[in-house]
């Protein structure tokens, strides 16, 4: 908002036809293209007209604005008021009231400061002047219909966007990146390249846990750029991964329709990640404490209150004492969180033993790859039944789309009617084949890793939690450690094991125990 100064207040001279002035153009161009037909040419060539038909009266300065007339905030409009308390000029003129301001405060505002200075204020399409109490009064109606004008327009814009909304129709302007749209239908289409780079990123947070800064130089890295051309960054991942539109919805306001368009993630994968991004937004959880010196941070789940177990000290007689604690905990006191600290300096040595010893085990691993497959085994009659449904669906929507497309070619069937039901059954048939797709892939048991692999595996945690440094260390245990869950007295680490075939649909997880190293006090 302009500032305003205090200065010295300058008589403001009446207005006869032999007075000569200085005067100051203002023209502004509204934001709203649709409903402005005032263009900034068509305002200064009538206001030049204008001045040019009164005797005595001389342009010494034009400022304009694009802009909206919803704020004051204006450079141009603030650089008018700066002149003229610069006394620079002596009437301001604007081709319309609604092109100085269309809220009724702001204008009483920006009346008081002309008049402050001595600066006559005119319209030159509405009879009115400011220099009498019925004029000013005449300005103030005029600023009120202005406002209503402005209020009008704005309902009637929200209006539209929700119906467009409602028609499944895109409403945020520029395109989303992995998305084109439709000209004629004005609804989303999947773009031929960027589609895939979308697909890449929900999977690939979901399935490595990577994070949305490493995908961002991973893409970097291989020549991916925005739709802007630009890098892509942590911040505009995270963006995409939390945005449903991805899922095929449009959405306006408290307007949201499903199955607008195509989407491009499952269901499935866009939970997942949407329970990353919870859990490591939380306060407390490993992206918080990402730096800090404590290798286990985030993996511990709070038995008491559900938050995450974070890094903390404290400073005693002989030495530092080093804790992981939960974060309530921490924040409120023994109040907000009953749940026992664990001596890191206990904690972080053992994690590292148990994960070296679990690598030796391989018994461990083929029981933990076993299991897994004795959990698929169970399912397979089910999935075997909905696989051989899926398919037949899937035909007869093919069927159907062939069948749309025969009458649209022999003339029998108009464009609209039969592109909104392609569509809509095009969205319907990629559904059924990702879902074919996924019990497909749940139907192939894995095998154990190799024996080999195992061992160069085992070797390589041996050395780097030996003799690594910190980051190297907490890498290690951020990588192998799923988590690390409360038995009683007892901590639990899950273990990621690197079977490939199970990274499209989670972790095969293994087990063991760690001695209570817990402290209650």
């Amino acid at each position: 908002m302009p500032s305003r100064r205090t200065t010295r207040t300058r008589r403001r001279e009446p207005i006869t036809p032999d007075t000569r002035l200085r005067v100051a153009l203002y023209t502004r161009r509204s934001t709203d293209d649709e409903h402005q037909p005032y263009t900034i040419e068509a305002q200064t060539d009538r206001l030049t007209a204008y001045v040019t038909s009164q005797p005595g009266w001389q342009i010494v300065a034009r400022f304009t604005d694009d802009a909206s007339g919803a704020t004051i905030n204006r450079p141009g409009l603030t650089a008018a008021l700066d002149a003229a308390r610069n006394g620079e000029y002596d009437l301001l003129l604007v081709y319309r009231l609604d092109r100085f301001s269309r809220r009724i405060r702001d204008l009483a505002t920006l009346m008081d400061d002309l008049e402050d200075v001595g600066v006559h204020f005119r319209s030159a399409t509405e009879p009115f002047d400011t220099a009498s109490a019925a004029g000013r009064l005449f300005v103030q109606m005029l600023g009120a219909f202005a406002e209503f004008e402005r209020e009008v327009i704005i309902d009637r814009v929200i209006a539209g966007m929700e119906r467009k909304a409602g028609n499944g129709e895109w409403t945020h302007g520029p395109r989303p990146y992995g998305y084109l749209i439709d000209s004629v239908t004005h609804r989303l289409l999947p773009h031929p390249e960027e589609q895939h780079v979308v697909r890449s990123i929900f999977t690939t947070y979901a399935r490595t846990r990577m994070g949305t800064r490493a995908i961002a130089d991973q893409l970097n890295a291989q020549g991916v750029r925005t739709k802007h051309g630009k890098p892509f960054s942590g911040h505009t991942i995270n963006a995409m991964l939390s945005n449903r539109l991805y899922l095929g919805e449009t959405f306006f306001r408290d307007v949201v329709t499903t199955g607008a368009h195509e989407p491009l993630i499952d269901p499935g994968t866009f939970e997942e990640c949407q329970q990353i991004l919870t859990a490591r937004g939380k306060p407390g959880s490993s992206r918080a404490s990402s730096n800090s010196g404590y290798c286990l941070t985030g993996l511990i789940t709070c038995p008491e209150c559900g938050n995450k177990y974070i890094g903390a000290s404290a400073t005693g007689k002989l030495r530092r004492y080093r804790y992981y604690t939960c974060f309530s905990r921490i924040r409120y006191g023994r109040a907000g969180c009953q749940a026992p600290r664990i001596d890191a300096d206990l904690l972080d040595p053992a994690a590292a033993e148990a994960l070296v010893d679990f690598y030796a085990r391989t018994d461990l691993i083929t029981a933990a790859v076993a299991n897994e497959n004795r959990l698929r085994a169970q399912d397979a009659a089910q999935h075997t039944a909905e696989l051989d449904s899926l398919t037949g669906r899937a035909a007869a929507t093919q069927a159907a789309i062939d069948r749309y497309l025969t009458a649209f070619e022999n003339g029998t069937l108009d464009e609209t009617t039969c592109g909104r039901r392609v569509t809509d059954l095009t969205t319907q048939l990629h559904q059924l084949n990702q879902r074919r797709a996924e019990l497909t892939e749940a139907a192939v048991l894995p095998e154990a890793p190799d024996p080999v692999e195992i061992e160069r595996i085992h070797r390589h945690l041996t050395d780097i939690l030996s003799s690594g440094t910190l980051g190297q260390r907490k890498a290690v245990m951020e990588t192998h450690i799923a988590e690390i869950q409360f038995d009683g007295d007892r901590l639990i680490p899950v273990y990621r094991i690197p079977v490939d075939a199970f990274r499209a649909r989670g972790q095969v997880v293994g087990r063991t125990g760690l001695e209570p190293v817990t402290d209650r006090l």
